[in-house]
């Protein structure tokens, strides 16, 4: 929703998500046996699955630990997955490397200060609405939706939009994809 800078931007490669508060509500409800229980939005899922068939690359990079990311990760053919990590800042770098995108072709979603230092040093940070205000000002997009309720694929149409890849997604996986538009685009 919001745009905090406005120079050019590079195309966008590699997206690299945070899990709790961005790809789920940020609560943590566990089970009756203290198994931890995560639910993802099926049109997180989908955006991620379009971006990955146009090219896209993507990866997790998560503070905590659980089974439930790592099933959702093979679900989604999610390969670079990383999980109870403190410092987000040499995971960045691996991924990058591994993936050979640049900063500039990277976007990190996030919502918490383990974030900040990814989303300072890609191309596109963007930050969820539920964000700390800290990480919402270090972004260049905002997403309008929640993190857990659709915010990465928000993040994920614009993105595409950026790209100039939009309509050729909407060509090739349905015209109802326009009407269905979460994301404000200035263009």
């Amino acid at each position: 929703m919001r745009e905090s800078r406005s120079e050019g931007l590079s195309k966008i490669r590699l997206l690299i998500l945070d899990v709790d508060g961005v790809l789920t509500d940020g609560r943590l409800p566990y089970e009756g046996r203290g198994n931890e229980i995560k639910a993802f939005h099926v049109q997180d899922g989908a955006a991620i699955r379009r971006w990955q068939a146009v090219g896209g690359l993507v990866a997790i990079i998560s503070g905590r630990q659980s089974p439930a990311v790592v099933c959702r990760a093979k679900d989604l053919g999610i390969a670079h997955v990383e999980q109870g990590v403190a410092d987000k800042s040499p995971v960045y770098e691996r991924i990058c490397t591994l993936t050979g995108a640049g900063d500039e072709a990277v976007a990190v979603v996030g919502d918490d200060l383990m974030d900040l230092e990814p989303m300072r040093r890609c191309g596109y940070p963007i930050a969820v609405a539920n964000a700390l205000a800290q990480v919402k000002r270090a972004a260049r997009y905002v997403t309008r939706r929640r993190g857990g309720d659709g915010a990465v694929g928000e993040a994920i149409e614009r993105l595409m939009r950026h790209n100039g890849i939009w309509p050729e997604v909407v060509r090739r996986f349905g015209s109802r994809l326009e009407t269905e538009s979460h994301a404000a685009v200035d263009e």
